[in-house]
């Protein structure tokens, strides 16, 4: 097993899916089979055939998203250790619900509890969703962001759920807030604000009656502590005890993402190079604006054989020598 300091593992959030995510990489690595086969498993409705073949519409929904993501980011990881031996990042951080991926990664969560929980994770959601929206914000300056949610509290609950890169945010709350507050953006100096086509409103108030479910869910699964610091969403703080993560995944329902903060907070310790491990590319956009002199890369790549790029800081081996 490889301890590699210089390297973060990033797991990606909802909205990265899409059909047919996988279905490359499980002929090119016995591994990532094995990984959606045991996700299948731990469901009470296998997830892959939506995940291969869709309808789009089905995949998109909040709780068939999430496990999606979920699985596929497994199944990239699996095949990634299958070619270069099993690798510990110096950190993982996962976007949102991707801190589930995060925790199946750094052996906190089973994959099989993750499965379960990020599918119920989805439903207390939705069942939370009444009244909610979200929008980006887009070329705000930060000084204008205090603005920015006064003028949505005028309204309504609002509170800013995202801060993915310099100059992109995401508000989320009331819908009559979130309005409000996209015609303020553009009166503030913002390039563009748009009212996501989504009802729920992640990482606000509106969430508390997930998170007080998830809470109680949560209390009977078995966490483990991490095999390397893992980062909270809200604040960057490393999680390295199993309790903490347990309350992580309780309180990032109700408190923004601050991405910006988590990979500044990993560039600072040493990270030169970030790894998206997962279907898409969302992350390593985004660590390219926060952190340009650093590496990225994605393993989800279209022209790679079974959509599975190694990053060439890691030595490829066919028998995944560790």
């Amino acid at each position: 097993m490889t301890h590699v300091v210089s390297v973060a593992f990033v797991f990606p959030g909802q909205g990265s899916q899409y059909v047919g995510m996988g279905r490359a990489l499980i002929d090119v690595s016995p591994a990532a089979a094995d990984v959606f086969a045991e996700a299948d498993e731990a469901l009470a409705e296998p997830i892959t055939p939506l995940v291969y073949d869709g309808p789009e519409e089905a995949l998109n929904l909040t709780v068939n998203a999430q496990p999606a993501i979920l699985a596929t980011s497994m199944a990239y990881l699996a095949a990634l250790e299958e070619r270069t031996g099993d690798i510990i990042p110096a950190f993982f951080a996962g976007h949102s619900m991707g801190q589930y991926s995060a925790m199946v990664a750094a052996d906190v969560l089973s994959l099989a509890d993750g499965m379960r929980l990020v599918r119920e994770r989805g439903v207390q959601m939705q069942a939370s969703a009444e009244g909610g929206a979200m929008a980006a914000v887009i070329g705000l300056p930060d000084e204008q962001i205090a603005a920015l949610v006064k003028a949505g509290e005028a309204v309504g609950s609002f509170t800013v759920a995202n801060r993915n890169s310099p100059g992109q945010i995401v508000v989320s709350g009331d819908r009559a807030a979130v309005e409000k507050a996209s015609e303020v953006a553009k009166e503030l100096g913002a390039k563009r604000a748009i009212v996501l086509p989504v009802s729920v409103a992640a990482h606000s108030s509106l969430m508390s009656k997930a998170a007080d479910n998830m809470r109680r869910i949560l209390a009977d699964i078995e966490f483990g502590d991490p095999n390397a610091p893992l980062l909270a969403n809200a604040d960057a703080r490393p999680l390295t005890t199993g309790d903490e993560c347990r309350a992580e995944l309780v309180d990032h329902l109700t408190r923004g993402v601050d991405w910006v903060k988590a990979v500044e907070t990993m560039a600072d310790a040493g990270v030169n190079q970030f790894v998206e491990v997962g279907p898409g590319k969302v992350l390593t956009g985004l660590v390219k604006r926060i952190a340009p002199d650093a590496e990225e890369f994605a393993t989800d790549e279209q022209a790679a054989d079974g959509r599975l790029a190694i990053p060439p800081y890691f030595t490829a081996s066919p028998a995944g020598a560790s």
